[in-house]
């Protein structure tokens, strides 16, 4: 499985060096190494319980990265109102990448997506890396659309004619990026990306992708249909939301954490580090940090309790203002898959 990192926040910058790079457990290291504090098995008495939680969370990351930041360039430049994603990939691992390194060096934002991924069935190539854009919009998924190749032609016919003309790549989550956005903007079309809509509008349009992707497996595959792992984060540059879905019986999706303290001990201006070593670069109190949620496959921190872990099957909803509510994701009870899952 891949792993990511999100950042949200309405006026308290990070630092993508601080967030992606410095941390002894930082996205940029977990393409090797894993810290999953919290996270248990459905059934601990089972002998495939670490065989369950090594397979969703425990590969190697080596097949590549991307990051996506808002930036407030075209409203500075062209009126272009609100900030836009800025983003670059790599087929290569983030750490062997200079450009990756430089640009993390000089760039704060109030909001980032990264991602390292787990290849599975298609190409190690840069437009095969989350995160994916859609004008203002941000998706990047960790887990496995089961069976994908089956439904993939089915699922395109869902699209509207520019989502459908966005993708780039082949993989999976890059065809349920475009069928979210086509629910998000009730299929309007690309000049549609440019706008805003209400949180529950994208948490609705997600589960409405998820249940489309259920549908199709259950037409074409029947009792042989295999569960699904969707831990999906989609963002506006102000608002997001992050859902962590499995539809089993009882098997677990892969682990997907929150915290809005974090990013106090991620930013280099603030006390504290997110090693626990000493910071000589703090010079601003505590207090002073502004509101913020960080949504993650790892921890990144020394201090577990800032952290914690999302139930399966519920969903972060983060508002422009910061205000987080934790829902659950709600869908039928045929949906779920009771047979041992193969792979992952």
């Amino acid at each position: 499985m891949c792993r990511w990192f999100a950042y949200v926040s309405e006026n308290e910058e990070c630092l993508l060096e601080d967030v992606l790079i410095t941390p002894a457990h930082s996205l940029s290291k977990q393409v090797n190494e894993h810290y999953l504090p919290k996270l248990l098995s459905h059934n601990p008495s089972e002998l495939t319980t670490e065989h369950e939680i090594a397979a969703r969370n425990r590969l190697f990351n080596v097949d590549g990265f991307g990051v996506a930041w808002y930036t407030s360039s075209r409203e500075d430049f062209a009126g272009v109102p609100g900030t836009r994603p800025a983003l670059y990939k790599s087929a290569q691992p983030p750490l062997h990448d200079t450009n990756f390194r430089s640009i993390c060096t000089n760039t704060s934002t109030t909001c980032c997506f990264a991602h390292i991924r787990a290849a599975t069935a298609t190409a190690i190539v840069s437009v095969n890396n989350h995160p994916f854009v859609f004008g203002r919009h941000t998706i990047m998924h960790n887990g496995v659309i089961a069976d994908f190749v089956s439904i993939s032609r089915d699922l395109c016919n869902l699209m509207d004619d520019d989502s459908y003309a966005n993708i780039s790549g082949s993989t999976d989550s890059e065809h349920f990026a475009a069928v979210y956005m086509t629910y998000l903007t009730d299929g309007k079309g690309k000049a549609s990306w440019e706008q805003q809509y209400p949180v529950p509008k994208m948490r609705d349009a997600l589960q409405k992708a998820i249940g489309s992707v259920v549908d199709l497996q259950r037409q074409k595959l029947g009792d042989q249909a295999q569960a699904n792992s969707l831990n999906v984060a989609v963002t506006d540059g102000t608002q997001l939301v992050a859902f962590r879905y499995r539809n089993h019986a009882v098997e677990q999706p892969p682990s997907l954490y929150y915290s809005t303290t974090a990013g106090v001990t991620l930013n280099r201006k603030y006390p504290d580090h997110p090693d626990g070593k000493e910071n000589p670069h703090a010079h601003r109190k505590v207090d002073d940090h502004g509101s913020h949620v960080i949504v993650a496959s790892e921890p990144s921190t020394y201090r577990s309790k800032e952290w914690d872990l999302i139930e399966k099957n519920h969903c972060v909803l983060v508002a422009k203002d910061g205000g987080v509510t934790m829902d659950r994701v709600r869908y039928p009870e045929e949906w779920n898959v009771k047979a041992t899952t193969v792979g992952f």
